[in-house]
């Protein structure tokens, strides 16, 4: 397998790894409980604080696997692989991580750094379509 399907599998298990995260947030909530959880959820109290968060970073990081998945497949069917899309790899998958870490948490700012999230979600942004690039240069 090489780098960057490694990094697509490593995003792709990140992806499964929210509902774990969310739901256990969830499940702590006032009226809801593990026991509910595991039934029809009918009737349940809107999700809020980390729960809430952790479905819109669960949205967020389908939205942006879709596009990721589609540009490491294509690269790899026609063989570009180079320093640029090893680079570019690494890169998404470390800001989707401080993306995903960011929003769970629900920091905005760091010291001196307003925007976090924003700033994670455009890096992983601009890593993608540099690495699409890649494929019009081959």
């Amino acid at each position: 397998m090489t780098y960057e399907l490694t990094i697509l599998l490593l995003n792709a298990l990140l992806c499964l790894a929210f509902p774990w995260a969310y739901n256990y947030a969830y499940a702590k909530q006032p009226g809801v409980g593990g026991k509910r959880l595991m039934g029809n959820r009918d009737a349940l109290p809107e999700r809020s604080g980390m729960a809430a968060r952790g479905v819109r970073t669960h949205q967020n990081h389908l939205e942006n696997l879709v596009p990721f998945a589609i540009i490491v497949l294509i690269a790899h069917m026609i063989g570009v692989s180079n320093s640029v899309t090893i680079a570019c790899a690494t890169l998404f998958l470390t800001a989707r991580v401080a993306h995903a870490g960011f929003y769970l948490a629900g920091i905005t700012r760091l010291p001196g750094i307003n925007g976090v999230r924003s700033i994670a979600y455009f890096i992983s942004l601009f890593s993608m379509l540099v690495y699409a690039a890649q494929l019009f240069l081959a």
